[in-house]
């Protein structure tokens, strides 16, 4: 029986899987369109503001304005690509995680930690308001190092 070639191979580029993902979701797969979907869905699900996006950007040297990296965000958003979580009027973290969950805000790290579903227990929701229906619940538990 011959010896099978074990060397090292690189793995394919998940570039043309992406561009269908994009596509597929109605947005047109620019350069930076797919660089950015690389860096955020090219391992686990994470959590990631613009400027942590647009930082990783940089030193993966893909050329794009912090505008561009807000904008495709939004746009991700808007596609069901990503959820995006306020954690108050001047910060947002963008989840690659779009299933139903909460999150742990760790205020003195700004970072999230996902909490299941079923983790968290309403005994009752309020009345949407006329014509209106709840399409999600996000709850955010903020939470800082115990004092010693």
């Amino acid at each position: 029986m011959p010896d099978r070639d074990t060397t090292a191979r690189p793995l394919p580029s998940r570039k043309p899987c992406l561009t269908a993902v994009l596509r597929m979701a109605g947005l047109r797969p620019t350069r930076q369109r797919v660089a950015l979907a690389e860096l955020l869905f090219g391992g686990a699900h994470r959590h990631v503001s613009a400027e942590q996006l647009h930082g990783e950007a940089s030193t993966a040297n893909v050329n794009v304005s912090l505008a561009t990296v807000y904008n495709t965000l939004h746009q991700f958003h808007e596609a069901g690509l990503l959820r995006e979580v306020a954690i108050d009027a001047a910060r947002s973290y963008f989840d690659t995680d779009t299933s139903d969950h909460h999150h742990f805000y760790v205020e003195d790290e700004q970072r999230m930690i996902d909490i299941p579903a079923d983790a968290v227990e309403f005994k009752a929701l309020p009345k949407a308001p006329e014509g209106m229906e709840v399409a999600h619940v996000d709850v955010v538990i903020r939470v800082r190092r115990a004092a010693a």
